[in-house]
């Protein structure tokens, strides 16, 4: 063989063992761990890494477990877990850790052998990114969030759709035609749930002739009963409410509600306060004054992330992409207000069912004139039976294929998604910061990225502080 020739095979080997190994460095680097870690930190690798005999998961919390809001669910879905996998798993929880502390709570834990840790608070996100760069073998799941890593997940089991209908009945049953939302922060999700249960009650009441307002206090806390009461009582005293929801994690508000109604019902008041539950079932807290509500089972989401990690399927080298934002078809929430012993859900509390089904409005949908007791239940089964969107809620990948409606096979209609969005256009809102306008073209359903961002207020509601 010529020495050009030789030359000629030389080059060709060197081109394939290069891209052997750019190939090989490409897998192993979507695998690896985002901080480089130190000569005295033993890393696992993607090859190496074996799931734990027993699992130590812990959970920290930004509120009190018996706040009956956010935490108490958060604990009530650790403990079914806890119990559901009794034999390889182990918890723990710490309650009521503010942002500053979290780091230090990190330490204790992973020095106590913990190796799986849920930060369930959207200001926890930033230091449950900087605590995955120190411990890279530590597999952190981060609430509420948008920032993951390796060895970082994130997770929402999402109430938009329930608000959209605690709305259709606030817009039958408000009289006052002002209508209340107190909102712990307007951080992204508190904006999309107030605009969600706006756009429900303005669906019914422009139906009834009725020009309604939604009147939003924000209180600056999520766990803050006075405030949460004061606040109610402003929108009821100053502004007429007298139908309400709010994002705040106390029974304050279902009391103070109670307690109104029924001096209205005593003729000790010239209207009412009705409220809508949030997170746990709290019919029990006024009978008289809760109409219905958000239920979530966090448990969902923790008994899959858990099971994936036993299996080996998560591991602190794949999670970058795990992204779960829950919907109504995936079980993880509810609409209604209380849980029977037998499971069974008080969807609507009894006492406002009569008068839903004598409001007559027409299903924009469907062009079908109908109750609003019947809207009502038919937008909660079209949105609990879509059970193809359940696999598009797992990752960050997936999620802009949630607009989509349906797929045309052979001639056949297979539903993807819902038929029926609340967000979808035409709606004309304004920039909360600067006001704004913002218009959402006819037909445009917004996906992901627009509500996890959204920073605007339909026209309807009106922000006083």
């Amino acid at each position: 063989m010529s020495r050009n020739a030789l030359i000629g095979v030389f080059v060709i080997i060197l081109i394939i063992v290069g891209a052997v190994s750019f190939y090989a460095g490409t897998l192993y680097a979507a695998g690896k761990a985002t901080s480089t870690p130190t000569a005295a930190i033993k890393t696992a690798t993607p090859t190496t890494w074996t799931p734990p005999q027993t699992i130590h998961a812990a959970w920290i919390y930004v509120g009190p477990v018996g706040d009956f809001g956010w935490s108490y669910m958060h604990d009530l879905g650790r403990r079914i877990v806890a119990d559901l996998y009794k034999d390889w798993l182990k918890t723990t929880s710490l309650e009521s850790i503010s942002a500053s502390q979290l780091g230090q709570t990190i330490d204790t834990l992973v020095s106590e052998g913990y190796n799986v840790i849920f930060t369930t608070s959207f200001e926890f996100m930033d230091g449950t990114i900087l605590a995955a760069k120190k411990y890279p073998n530590v597999m952190f799941f981060h609430c509420s969030g948008y920032k993951r890593a390796h060895n970082v997940g994130t997770y929402f089991a999402d109430l938009y759709q329930v608000y959209y209908l605690d709305g259709l009945i606030a817009g039958a049953l408000t009289k006052t035609n002002n209508i209340g939302y107190v909102a712990a922060y307007l951080t992204p999700e508190v904006v999309r749930h107030i605009n969600a249960f706006a756009i429900g009650a303005h669906e019914v009441a422009s139906q009834l002739g009725k020009n309604i307002k939604v009147h939003v206090i924000e209180i600056g806390a999520w766990f803050a009963p006075s405030k949460a009461r004061n606040a109610a009582e402003t929108l009821w005293k100053n502004y007429d409410v007298d139908v309400l929801a709010y994002t705040e994690d106390s029974t304050a508000i279902l009391q103070l509600g109670e307690q109104l109604t029924k001096d209205y019902e005593a003729g000790k008041a010239d209207h009412p306060l009705y409220v809508f539950s949030h997170y746990s079932p709290g019919w029990i807290y006024g009978k008289d004054a809760v109409v219905s509500g958000q239920i979530v089972h966090w448990e969902v989401i923790y008994a899959d992330i858990l099971a994936k990690i036993k299996a080996g399927i998560y591991t602190p080298y794949n999670l970058e992409h795990v992204d779960y934002w829950y919907l109504l078809n995936s079980g993880a929430v509810d609409f209604g207000c209380w849980i029977f012993p037998n499971g069974t859900v008080m969807h609507i509390n009894p006492k406002f069912v009569n008068i839903l089904k004598h409001t007559i409005v027409t299903d924009k949908l469907t062009g079908k004139k109908m109750s609003v007791y019947q809207l009502v239940m038919e937008r909660y089964e079209m949105f609990k039976n879509a059970p193809m969107l359940t696999p598009l809620e797992l990752t960050d990948l997936t999620h802009k294929y949630m607009t989509k409606v349906n797929i045309t096979i052979d001639n056949k209609t297979i539903f993807i998604g819902t038929p029926f969005d609340p967000f979808t256009g035409p709606l004309h809102g304004y920039t909360i910061k600067d006001h704004k306008p913002v218009t959402i073209q006819a037909g445009v359903r917004l996906g992901h990225d627009q509500l996890w961002s959204m920073n605007w207020f339909v026209d309807w509601v009106v922000y006083h502080s």
